[in-house]
């Protein structure tokens, strides 16, 4: 069978990556009953915030993301090598899904917003650390936004700085 993308597939693998869903994964959804439950407020799908992201606390301004391994590029350098099959279709989606996790994590941080990103493993091996990290990341906007003094912002620029040194690690880690 022919694909629309001109490569040949079969009928069982066409009917395969149908399924995949690209919203309200279930990792997505038991990060968000956990966040709900601790008393965290956030909206999901929000398509008036740049990329998207699948949870946003707007209060806070942090934009999640859940990355699938596949389709974002977990371990990329080692993964694109084992692509036997449309390797040059998947290669080019991967790395354009990467390229465009960058572009909007950029934009988010140029609009003041904190980005976390967190791989489906995460949610489902260590639960509780991205937990932690969101209500750590929660924390510190609040005590930023309760009186700004100069000593505040280079507090809150250095805890910004670490969160988009995780971001970039992660970055590291899919290239």
């Amino acid at each position: 069978m022919k694909s629309k993308h001109g490569f040949e597939t079969t009928q069982e693998r066409s009917d395969l990556m149908r399924k995949i869903k690209a919203k309200n994964t279930t990792p997505e959804i038991i990060l968000r009953k956990i966040l709900w439950k601790e008393g965290i407020r956030y909206r999901i799908e929000n398509k008036k915030i740049t990329g998207n992201p699948d949870i946003a606390i707007k209060k806070h301004k942090i934009a999640i993301f859940v990355d699938g391994e596949f389709w974002h590029g977990f371990n990329w350098y080692e993964k694109k090598t084992k692509i036997k099959s449309n390797r040059e279709y998947w290669i080019r989606k991967i790395e354009r899904n990467i390229e465009r996790d960058k572009k909007y994590n950029q934009l988010l941080i140029d609009k003041k917003w904190i980005v976390l990103r967190f791989w489906e493993q995460e949610i489902k091996k260590d639960l509780n650390k991205c937990i932690e990290i969101v209500k750590d990341t929660i924390a510190s906007q609040s005590s930023s936004l309760a009186g700004r003094s100069k000593s505040q912002e280079t507090t809150k620029t250095s805890q910004r700085a670490c969160l988009l040194k995780r971001t970039a690690d992660r970055n590291e880690v899919a290239n």
